[in-house]
């Protein structure tokens, strides 16, 4: 069995925004198929909450369906998607992105009329007097994504803390023997290609598992260490067979080491010239460091001393 679920949109209830019940609040995603799937275009004067990927690429194609955006807000001090989405959708069309802000009131009866926009502090608190009005009739929400899981956990899948996806090895088996997972179902990715990649092992190994070629192997984690937010796989099964870590940094850096280590030292690593929570890592474990693994593993990334 293959899990291929995906993932869901937050919602405006997991993020608890004050404000009335008016019409014209809808994720990006659903704007974006009511858009393309319906030809509908939701409202002429957006507000944006999220600098997600899906947000921007919707930013660009409200404005060029002929609507005016009005602001983007994103609560992070950075960009939470991919640095070529904003140059193409926000920079190229004069698209305002605001970014250590968020939204702390939402005003109109029976639709949206405007929102209160206003700076956050470094515990993500509104800062006092700091809040502005943006005139609006349709507010898109673009606040991260969730894998959708219930079929994992009504199978008793182990999931994990980090990608709140279904802990799996190399070969994307999970804890129960026999069931795989690949895709924004493991974790959310923001291309394609890592999709199909894991996809095309996931199916490879489920096809191995079938004909019972793939072997039970030693499994030892990974962990997220210093300036790592989460790491996928979890596990790594200690064959010969090289495997690659798929990681998120907590906060952009530059001139970065990447490193991962176990009992026996350095197993890996190499060097960027900048990394952003926003935009997916990876590092390649040699096969034959893979089959001398004597214990967990650990993924760092340090900003090189100047």
């Amino acid at each position: 069995m293959v899990l291929a679920m995906g993932c869901r949109e937050k919602t405006r209830g997991a993020i608890k925004i004050p404000g009335t019940r008016a019409a014209g609040i809808y994720t990006a995603g659903t704007a974006q198929r009511m858009l393309n799937i319906k030809g509908e275009l939701v409202g002429r004067k957006i507000v944006i909450l999220g600098s997600g990927d899906i947000g921007m690429i919707m930013a660009r194609r409200m404005t060029l369906e002929g609507a005016k955006v009005q602001a983007i807000v994103e609560i992070l001090p950075y960009l939470a998607g991919l640095t070529r989405n904003k140059v193409q959708c926000l920079d190229d069309f004069g698209i305002p992105l605001k970014l250590g802000h968020t939204i702390i009131d939402i005003s109109g009866v029976n639709r949206v009329e405007g929102v209160t926009v206003c700076a956050v502090d470094e515990d993500r608190a509104p800062v006092p007097g700091s809040g502005e009005y943006i005139d609006c009739d349709t507010l898109l929400l673009s606040v991260g994504l969730i894998p959708e899981n219930e079929l994992s956990v009504g199978a008793g899948i182990g999931l994990s803390a980090g990608t709140r996806g279904p802990v799996v090895d190399q070969f994307m088996e999970t804890g129960l023997r026999g069931v795989f997972a690949c895709g924004n179902v493991l974790h959310v990715n923001d291309l394609v290609d890592n999709v199909t990649r894991e996809s095309e092992i996931a199916g490879k190994s489920a096809a191995l598992f079938a004909a019972g070629r793939l072997p039970e192997l030693r499994h030892v984690n990974t962990i997220a260490g210093e300036g790592v937010s989460y790491v996928c796989p979890q596990q790594i099964a200690c064959g010969q067979q090289e495997a690659q870590l798929f990681f998120r940094v907590c906060r952009p850096m530059s001139q970065v080491t990447i490193s991962a280590y176990c009992n026996s030292g350095e197993i890996a690593f190499r060097k960027a010239v900048r990394v952003s929570p926003g935009e997916m890592e990876k590092l390649a474990l040699p096969g034959k460091a893979v089959g001398a693994i004597d214990g967990d593993i650990t993924l760092q990334v340090r900003e090189e001393q100047k």
